[in-house]
């Protein structure tokens, strides 16, 4: 995995490295580390069961990770479904869970670089 890469990935590299004290090394282990993030198992299958309130915890917890490290496209849908689990809105989840798991897999393929 490469900063490279993670610019093309649509990463705010620069943003996610001023939150790590511009130290690249732990910047990349961080980033490494979202991949394997049990929420995004427990974001899924809670939406699934219309479990909301599981749901937003997960979503919330995501939103922290991925907003730290800058990782736009996993950060900007996790946003929009956190605010609407936030308010128990009853839609149609879909969509965001599936941008939510392209993001996740992109970055699970860049991880394993």
């Amino acid at each position: 995995m490469t900063i490279e890469m993670l610019e093309a990935y649509g990463a705010n590299i620069k943003e996610g490295l001023q939150r790590c004290l511009n130290n690249e090394s732990f910047y990349m282990r961080m980033v490494k580390m979202i991949p394997g993030d049990p929420n995004f198992q427990k974001l899924y299958d809670s939406i699934d069961a219309g479990n909301l309130d599981a749901a937003f915890e997960a979503a919330h917890a995501l939103k922290g990770s991925s907003g730290n490290l800058s990782l736009t496209p996993i950060y900007g849908p996790v946003t929009e479904i956190t605010e609407l689990l936030r308010s128990r809105t009853q839609t149609d989840y879909s969509e965001l869970v599936e941008a939510i798991r392209k993001g996740h897999d992109q970055l699970q393929e860049i991880c394993s670089k």
